[in-house]
């Protein structure tokens, strides 16, 4: 999904929705680093990612996504893999989500978001 077609506000972005989980590494015209942090129990606010991402996660547990409405998107205690630390994965756009960390370490990512159109 390119940026031409983002259909949520830029206040739902995740720096600006849930900035007590998401920290600002750097930022250039093509791609935009994060550090996401969700300490155990704790839930983000609903917030969105705008570009697709490599995500590296720097410690790893187990968290539940929601989507807006509070349906559950994956839990990853039932899915088919448990996520490690280290782990690199790729990501497409995340619309309107919450994450709640249901494990028991803190969950660290660092998020390096591809800019569409611009790679």
């Amino acid at each position: 999904m390119g940026t031409d077609h983002w259909n949520w506000p830029d206040e739902l972005d995740a720096l600006t929705a849930a900035p007590g989980n998401h920290r600002l590494l750097l930022e250039n015209d093509r791609v935009r680093v994060l550090l996401t942090t969700i300490p155990i129990g704790a839930t983000t606010p609903v917030h969105t990612h705008r570009w697709a991402s490599v995500e590296y996660l720097i410690t790893a547990t187990d968290f539940v996504r929601r989507d807006a409405d509070g349906n559950v998107l994956l839990d990853t205690r039932t899915a088919h893999s448990t996520p490690e630390a280290t782990d690199v994965l790729w990501s497409g756009p995340f619309p309107p989500h919450s994450l709640e960390n249901v494990g028991d370490t803190e969950l660290r990512v660092i998020m390096v978001e591809i800019k569409a159109g611009n790679v």
